[in-house]
């Protein structure tokens, strides 16, 4: 299955600091317009453990995929791949509202 990022959620409102992580995702799937929104680290595993794909989209319709990293500290997140590069392309979406 792959879901579609529609926005993510900051801890502190801090929604564009590189350096804050994101605490939540919003996603859609395309095909079956299910919608859901869950943690960071639901989103780890369902990458990792369920072989799930997740991606952004931009206004002309390019796509780059999150791939899972981890911190020196341990820590797992998300983040895109684009241009042959890890990118921040998940803060240029909309904060979640609820």
């Amino acid at each position: 299955m792959a879901v579609k990022i529609r926005c993510i959620s900051k801890d502190g409102g801090n929604h564009y600091n590189a350096h804050e992580a994101i605490t939540h995702l919003g996603w859609i799937n395309e095909n079956t317009g299910e919608t859901g929104k869950c943690t960071r680290l639901t989103m780890v595993k369902f990458i990792e453990d369920k072989d799930g794909k997740a991606y952004v989209k931009d206004s002309r319709g390019n796509v780059a995929y999150l791939y899972v990293r981890t911190y020196q500290s341990g820590n797992k997140f998300v983040q895109t791949y684009a241009d042959s590069k890890y990118t921040n392309n998940l803060l240029n979406l909309l904060e979640c509202i609820s």
